[in-house]
């Protein structure tokens, strides 16, 4: 069923398109970190006592048969800001695309390969950020329109799928493309004995039973020599193949020893997002090598690519899963951005109050009660304040302030299950130390403006309280903003915190999706990129809803990469 064709808007406002352009999300106000920690945390409280998988497993099996579909597209983190979503959503609703020398037809199937809405899941954001984005790229088609389907990811999980479900999975069309899934995974059997499997393993935990149950049911005609493309929410191979937790791809592991390998099939192409970056690692002294591709630059904020791994074990000698497949060696070939442009980005930082005002706002407020809180114990002890009780009360708030910094800073350096602990702990207490530092050198510059510099009387009293309640929110609020930024362009270059130093600028320039041809031969990748996203929307009178003012310019990421059975 086709969605019904919509009067063209003449302006970008909510009441042309029947929804709100959305801006990119800045990951360091407070009101982001504060809704995703939490809604993070009932996800992972909550998830195992409601698990919507478990309820899925009701649902029919359909089989997704899609062996006329010789183009296939793939596309991750996108639902961010409407710029960058927008620009990713016209090239790949583009009926075709000329880059670099290939001619490109659109995918007959779209696969959106997880986090389809940040920065947390309800069916307004991805009407926003989403649905109403795609929608405005491609409104209608007039031959046989293109299917979509969708993996969620960890942003799709934290309101336990109930949104993503209404979406993706009841046969509602997205503007010209249609919808057949009806469970958050899916397998769909391609042209010339390929299949694409699609996991969702719930923030890494497992694969269900009714998921089991519904793969070997669809994939009952799978045959010995068939290829399997298999996508997951995050690229497990990465952190297991380089020493790190190895759970989440003891998941796939096990996916493939009891569904695609127990057939005789292959999984020879693996693909994921969750890191918004592209990175290719081929399997080594291989005639036929396998491939993983991570290729999350959909919408979302870029990631940092300078720290990748030169290579991976997999599985990793230390998997949990028993007759697990042969131990080989994976090389990276390609990262986009490349190492230098990464680096330089991650140097750009320092721009972060600009980037996050309200972040800005919240460093203001956190040096406000922590400079009145040292001011408190200076003053206490000055008046006469001498025996131990007395000093223990006058400095119990300015102790109780700095405890929760350092727990809060350590607990920051932890971020993305930092495996060098002893490193990121130096790290934390040394970003708690600037901190607490900065607040008490306010303060006794403060003690000095009012004993040498004010004059006496109400205008002493007037203009002590004058710097510390403007003062100390504003200039002290955006130092100590900077003294963040500052420990994450030094932790960052030691691996530590590495995805805020990214998050925290909200970076939309390079993106890109890839473009899978199936022949009978295999498989050839086209990873496509655009450097720049698009801006200034004109409406049009044809085709997608706005064309940008620049033309977009998209390139292949790399040469085109072929994979074979």
């Amino acid at each position: 069923m086709a969605e019904p064709v919509r009067p063209r808007p003449t302006a970008l406002t909510e009441a042309e398109l029947g929804f709100a352009p959305q801006r990119a999300v800045r990951w360091l106000a407070p009101r982001v970190l504060i809704t995703t920690g939490v809604q993070s945390l009932l996800a992972e409280i909550f998830g195992s006592y409601s698990d919507k998988r478990e309820v899925q497993g009701g649902l029919a099996v359909r089989e997704h048969d899609h062996r006329d579909a010789e183009w296939i597209d793939f596309v991750a983190d996108l639902g961010d800001g409407f710029d960058a979503t927008y620009t990713v959503a016209q090239l790949l609703a583009a009926e075709e695309l000329a880059v670099d020398g290939h001619t490109l037809p659109r995918g007959r199937v779209l696969v959106m390969g997880g986090d389809e809405v940040y920065p947390f899941a309800s069916t307004v954001a991805y009407e926003d950020r989403t649905k109403g984005v795609y929608r405005a790229a491609l409104p209608h088609t007039d031959d046989e329109p293109p299917v979509l389907f969708a993996l969620p990811g960890n942003h799709d999980w934290y309101d336990g799928l109930t949104a993503f479900i209404r979406v993706f999975a009841q046969g509602h069309p997205i503007g010209g493309w249609t919808t057949e899934q009806t469970r958050s995974y899916f397998a769909i059997r391609l042209p010339h004995n390929w299949w694409l499997l699609a996991i969702d393993t719930q923030f890494d935990e497992y694969v269900d039973a009714p998921q089991l149950a519904y793969f070997r049911e669809a994939t009952k005609d799978m045959a010995e020599g068939d290829g399997v493309i298999l996508c997951t929410p995050s690229p497990e191979w990465v952190r297991a193949g380089s020493g790190g937790d190895t759970r989440g791809y003891d998941t796939i592991e096990f996916f493939d020893r009891e569904i695609v390998r127990a057939k005789g099939a292959q999984i020879r192409l693996m693909l994921s997002g969750d890191t918004h970056h592209y990175a290719r690692f081929t399997e080594r002294d291989s005639t036929n090598p396998r491939q993983r591709i991570t290729c999350g630059i959909g919408g979302a904020y870029l990631a940092a690519t300078h720290k990748l791994p030169d290579s991976l074990r997999l599985p990793p000698p230390t998997s949990r899963v028993r007759n697990a497949s042969p131990t080989t060696d994976y090389d990276l070939e390609h990262r986009y951005p490349d190492t230098s442009t990464s680096e330089k980005l991650a140097a750009g930082i320092p721009r972060l109050p600009w980037r996050n005002p309200g972040f800005w706002g919240l460093a203001g407020i956190f040096q406000t009660v922590m400079t009145l809180a040292v001011l408190y114990g200076l003053v206490q002890s000055d008046i006469g304040v001498k025996h131990f009780f007395g000093l223990v009360a006058s400095w119990a708030p300015a102790v109780i302030v700095g405890v929760v910094l350092v727990i809060s800073a350590l607990t920051f350096a932890r971020l993305g299950h930092q495996r060098r602990v002893g490193l990121a702990r130096f790290f934390g207490l040394l970003h708690a130390a600037g901190h607490i530092g900065l607040s008490v050198g306010w303060s006794y510059l403060v003690i000095w403006l009012y004993t040498d510099v004010f004059p006496d009387g109400a205008a002493q009293d007037w203009g002590t309280f004058a710097v510390v309640a403007l003062g100390t929110p504003t200039v002290i609020g955006f130092i100590d903003a900077e003294v963040v930024a500052g420990y994450l362009l030094l932790s960052s270059r030691a691996g530590i915190n590495l995805n805020e130093v990214m998050a925290g600028q909200s970076i939309e320039d390079y993106k890109g999706f890839l473009r899978l041809r199936v022949d009978p031969d295999g498989i050839t990748i086209y990873p496509i990129r655009v450097d720049r996203i698009g801006g200034g929307w004109t409406p049009q009178a044809a085709g997608p809803w706005f064309r940008p003012e620049t033309p977009l310019d998209p390139h292949l990421i790399e040469a085109p990469v072929r994979v074979s059975r």
